[in-house]
């Protein structure tokens, strides 16, 4: 999903170049060519109004933003990309399977305050759940913690949905557990849980994936998967500020059976360096299903390789690199770059987000690769000198 960190300034990335695009092209019109294409280089046949057409029912919910000129800029500083695009778009890999298109977007991205984005996004919610027969009612169950009557934090709902070639669609909710104030947002997480079911799951994820403290390992989503999943799961992603490859394998072994080294491992092959993450952190998601109500039965390591790296050529390489090394066949990511943008890899960073290991108890293992539509700027490429700012230590 999307994880640009809220506390970092977009002016700490560098300045952005504006988005090249006709005046008259609306951010509807860029996403949706984009997904188009995307799902076509995943495989999709007709993916405009066949098997892709739950996405594309997705990015009704941008409302009126979808008719916004792409000129006119962002319809609100939106957190889910760079550049304040609205939606985000990945990529997840498995062994020997298919690739899966995925999309996240902000229905209220158009709102004036986080209290009528949050009013915007339920309702747009609703639509969704009321038109592909699933129930929101996991959404409901916390709803007060968070649509508060007064809202902090950075966002208040996001709405993604995972496009499989042999299952429903699946929907998944992302909520601000800052929306009562960061300084409540273990309390609001803790609270979250044990309604869910998972009161259990909290201790140990307080202790061991978050044992420095809300400064340093901070609680960015909380997350719901509604609709069409065999096991739905209870996500929460904690951002690690100034964190090490090798802590982030400690984070990991929280996940029981999870091999030693695994995930730091793969931190420094996406981050190209030798293991300290002090720029735009990494991030841990823990997910929860019924299977087990306290431990995790999946562990998500995120690693922000645009800040990392020097340009999206090396992103890409990187990303294809640790597809290899996983036994997955990186050849959609050529394509997948094409439906995405005409710009050269080396001309930007920033288009190729993160790049995400998934382990879990039940499932093999997966790599997801997260493309940002660069609706309204792009990053330039670092020089040497800013390269070396940016890298892991």
């Amino acid at each position: 999903m999307a994880l640009s960190n809220p506390r970092l300034p977009h002016s700490a990335a560098g300045k952005t170049a504006p988005a090249e695009a006709p005046a008259a092209v609306t951010l509807g019109e860029h996403l949706r060519d984009q997904l188009r294409r995307l799902c076509g280089a995943a495989g999709f046949a007709d993916s405009g109004r066949g098997s892709g057409r739950p996405l594309f029912d997705l990015l009704d919910l941008l409302g009126a933003a979808v008719g916004r000129p792409l000129r006119a800029g962002p319809p609100s500083p939106s957190f889910v990309c760079d550049d304040h695009s609205p939606a985000e778009f990945s990529l997840a890999f498995t062994a020997g399977g298919p690739v899966a298109v995925r999309l996240l977007v902000e229905p209220g991205c158009a709102a004036g305050t986080l209290e009528e984005n949050g009013r915007l996004g339920r309702r747009a919610l609703e639509e969704l759940a009321a038109r592909r027969g699933f129930s929101t009612q996991p959404v409901d169950r916390v709803a007060d913690l968070f649509f508060p009557p007064v809202m902090r934090g950075s966002f208040a709902l996001w709405c993604a949905m995972d496009l499989r070639h042999d299952l429903p669609p699946g929907v998944k909710v992302y909520v601000d557990p800052r929306a009562r104030g960061r300084e409540r947002s273990a309390e609001v997480v803790e609270e979250a849980l044990r309604r869910c079911g998972f009161g259990g799951a909290w201790p140990a994820l307080r202790d061991r994936a978050m044992p420095r403290g809300p400064d340093r390992d901070e609680i960015l989503f909380f997350a719901l998967d509604l609709g069409g999943w065999d096991t739905p799961r209870v996500k929460v992603y904690v951002a690690h500020h100034d964190f090490s490859a090798a802590e982030m394998d400690e984070v990991s072994h929280l996940l029981p059976g999870e091999p030693a080294g695994r995930a730091g491992e793969f931190c420094r092959a996406v981050g190209g360096g030798p293991g300290r993450f002090g720029h735009r952190p990494l991030v841990s998601c823990l997910s929860y299903t019924e299977r087990d109500r306290e431990h995790p039965s999946a562990h998500t390591v995120h690693v922000p390789v645009r800040d990392y790296a020097r340009d999206d050529g090396v992103a890409r390489d990187r990303a294809v690199a640790v597809l290899r090394r996983h036994g997955m066949d990186p050849g959609v990511i050529g394509p997948a770059w094409d439906a995405m943008t005409s710009r050269h890899p080396r001309d930007g960073v920033g288009l190729i987000g993160y790049v995400s290991l998934v382990r879990s108890m039940w499932q093999p293992p997966r790599v997801n690769v997260y493309f940002s539509p660069e609706a309204y700027a792009v990053r330039p490429a670092r020089t040497a000198e800013r390269a070396g700012e940016g890298r892991a230590r």
